[in-house]
C-alpha cells in the first residue's frame, strides 16, 4: 500500500513548491531527499575517482561503485557483470547499436516502430547510411500497439536486430516484450529494448523476457542525472565493440597501438565515470524497491485510469491514448497549438511536455505531430489530477493566448 502522505514528504522539490503540479515525470522524476543525501555525501565525505586509488576512501568508492551492479542486477533480474553503467538510454542504445555494426552487412533489417523515441531510432539511422542496412516498421495500432499477429507478419530471414520500446513515451503502449523476443528468436535476430518509461513504472525481468540488451535511465527513476545502464547478456558482451576508448577500460596498451581490453562490463565504461551519479542511482533503487515496483505499478494504473475517466468527461480535449492502461495521459485542446495550451496550464503552476517529444514520426501513427503529455509518478495524487482536470476545462484558444499579453 502506498502511504502518499509520506512518500510526498520525501521529495523536497514537492515540499518546497507545494503549489506545483508536476506531471513531467517521463522526462524527469523528481529525487527523494535519500537519493540527494547520498549524492552530497559524495560530495562532502568520500570524494575520489574510482579504480585508480590506494587509499582508503579510494577503496570506499570502488566497494560502492562496483557494489550499485548487484542492486540493479536485483531490480532487473541479471547478474552484476552484465551491467553497464552509461550516460543514459541514449547512451546505452548507442553503445549496443555501433558495437554490432561490425556484424550487419548491407541488406540486413532492423525492424522497429514509429513509436520510438529518437534515441531508439537515430542510432540504426546512422547505421543505415553507414552500413547500408534497412530499417522496417512494425505496423501498430492507433495507440501505438503491437500485436504478436502483425509482430508475426513483420519478422523474416533478414531482420538480424529488433530494436523497440518496452513502453513507448508518448502514448504509453506496453510491448509483449516476451513474446516479442520468442519470436525474434527464432529467426535469429537480437532484440534490443528502450526500457525507459518500464523500468521505473514496473517490474522488469530481462532474464523472463530473455532479451539481449536492455536500457533505462536513472533520472526517470528517482535517481540523478547522467547515469544510466546497459544489460547485456554476457556472451553478447564478449562480442560488442566498445564505442568509446580510454582510461580503465583497458588492461595493457603499447606504441605500436596493440591494446588489450578488459572484460565486461568495464570494458565498455571509458574515463572517469558519474560516480556520485551511481551511487545516488543505488540509493533511488533502495528508496523504490523498499516501497515495491508492483505496488508502484498498482498505484499508478489506478490513479492514471482515474485521470483518464476524468479527463474523458471534457467537451474541450481529444485524447490521444484513452484506452492504454500505462504511461502518459497524451491529448490536444481543440482549436488551440499544443504549447499554447501547455503554457496556460503552466500560469496554473501545472507542469507538463507539449511538443513531439522526440517521437518526430509518431505522427505517421496518430496523425497529429504536436501534443500534449501529461506523466504521472508515484508522488502524484488524485488532488492533483483534479485541480488539473479543472485547468484543462478552462484551455481556450482565448485563454492560451491571453496569458501573453
Amino acid at each position: 500500500m502506498i502511504d502518499i502522505d509520506k512518500i510526498r514528504h520525501d521529495f523536497p522539490m514537492l515540499t518546497n513548491h507545494p503549489e506545483l503540479i508536476y506531471f513531467d515525470s517521463a522526462a524527469t522524476s523528481l529525487k527523494p531527499q535519500c537519493v540527494i543525501d547520498a549524492v552530497t555525501s559524495f560530495y562532502t565525505h568520500h570524494t575520489s575517482n574510482v579504480h585508480r586509488g590506494d587509499y582508503e576512501i579510494a577503496a570506499l568508492n570502488d566497494r560502492l561503485y562496483d557494489g550499485v551492479r548487484k542492486k540493479v542486477a536485483a531490480l532487473i533480474g541479471c547478474q552484476g557483470d552484465e551491467v553497464i553503467y552509461t550516460h543514459n538510454i541514449s547512451h546505452s542504445l548507442n553503445q549496443v547499436a555501433l558495437g554490432l555494426a561490425h556484424t550487419l552487412k548491407p541488406g540486413d533489417v532492423i525492424l522497429t516502430s514509429m513509436a520510438e523515441h529518437a534515441s531508439d531510432l537515430l542510432p540504426w539511422f546512422a547505421l543505415s547510411h553507414a552500413k547500408g542496412v534497412r530499417i522496417e516498421y512494425v505496423p501498430t495500432d492507433a495507440q501505438a500497439n503491437i500485436s504478436i499477429e502483425d509482430f508475426e507478419k513483420a519478422m523474416h530471414e533478414g531482420v538480424r536486430i529488433v530494436a523497440l520500446a518496452h513502453v513507448t513515451n508518448v502514448l504509453g503502449s506496453v510491448n509483449p516484450i516476451r513474446e516479442i523476443t520468442q519470436i525474434a528468436h527464432r529467426y535469429g535476430a537480437l532484440v534490443v529494448v528502450d526500457g525507459a518509461q518500464a523500468v521505473p513504472h514496473m517490474k522488469v525481468d530481462v532474464k523472463d523476457l530473455d532479451v539481449d540488451f536492455y536500457g533505462f535511465s536513472a533520472h526517470k527513476m528517482c535517481g540523478p542525472g547522467g547515469v544510466g545502464v546497459l544489460y547485456g547478456k554476457k556472451q553478447l558482451l564478449n562480442d560488442l565493440v566498445p564505442v568509446f576508448e580510454g582510461g580503465d577500460m583497458n588492461a595493457r596498451f603499447n606504441k605500436d597501438g596493440e591494446v588489450i581490453y578488459k572484460n565486461p562490463p568495464i570494458r565498455f565504461e571509458a574515463g572517469t565515470p558519474n560516480i556520485e551519479g551511481v551511487i545516488g542511482m543505488d540509493a533511488a533503487i533502495d528508496y523504490l524497491m523498499e516501497i515495491g515496483m508492483d505496488e508502484i505499478e498498482a498505484y499508478e494504473k489506478q490513479l492514471r485510469a482515474y485521470f483518464c475517466s476524468r479527463m474523458k468527461e471534457l467537451d474541450n480535449i481529444e485524447l490521444l491514448n484513452p484506452d492504454n492502461a500505462s504511461g502518459p495521459i497524451t491529448f490536444n485542446a481543440k482549436g488551440v497549438f499544443a504549447q499554447d495550451a501547455a503554457g496556460y496550464l503552466a500560469s496554473r503552476n501545472i507542469a507538463v511536455r507539449s511538443g513531439n517529444h522526440c517521437a518526430k514520426i509518431l505522427h505517421e501513427i496518430t496523425g497529429t505531430d504536436q501534443s500534449i503529455r501529461a506523466s504521472l509518478y508515484f508522488y502524484n495524487t488524485k488532488e492533483e489530477v483534479d485541480r488539473f482536470v479543472e485547468a484543462a476545462s478552462q484551455i481556450s484558444l482565448e485563454n492560451a493566448v491571453g496569458i501573453f499579453f
